[in-house]
């Protein structure tokens, strides 16, 4: 795997898991009572964004080494994901 290929898995895992840690510990402003004026009532009233990227780079990194451990172990190749043969002769 390339140095390039490797921060580009690194980068799609990062959001992947960043985006499932955002809703985590949500609270709005209306769940909260205190709608801050020109802002809609959903928006949150801390969003915690540094701790919430903190976790992510955490379980990312885990979530990288497997992945990059099972593509560079060899096991797997691209002839693994073809369900419906339509690779057979190809490869």
């Amino acid at each position: 795997m390339t140095i390039t290929a490797a921060l580009v898995l690194f980068a799609v895992t990062w959001f992947m898991v960043f985006f499932c840690v955002l809703p985590m510990r949500f609270r709005s402003q209306a769940q909260e009572g205190r709608v801050e004026l020109g802002t809609p009532a959903s928006a949150p009233e801390n969003a915690m964004i540094a701790a919430k990227a903190k976790i992510t780079t955490v379980v990312s990194l885990v979530v990288f080494v497997a992945l990059y451990l099972v593509i560079t172990s060899g096991r797997f190749g691209i002839a693994d994901l073809d369900v419906f043969g339509i690779w057979a002769n190809r490869y």
